[in-house]
């Protein structure tokens, strides 16, 4: 017999295999300067990264705000 907590996991799964499907990338040239701070991305960053918007710092504060 399946428990509550059991039906929530499954839940959670299926929304975060939704999110993941459905996400969206940026498809278009990497910025030459990030588009928070104006600093410069580095040429070997925004190669290896197609798209990259944000310097190293700008992304590493975004991820630790969406972590919260």
């Amino acid at each position: 017999m399946r428990d509550v907590i059991d039906r929530a996991n499954d839940l959670a799964q299926l929304e975060l295999d939704n999110l993941i499907a459905n996400r969206k990338t940026f498809q278009g040239e990497s910025a030459t300067h990030c588009i928070e701070c104006d600093e410069p991305i580095p040429e070997k960053r925004r190669q290896l990264l197609k798209g990259c918007q944000l310097c190293v710092d700008c992304q590493r504060l975004k991820e630790k705000l969406a972590k919260r």
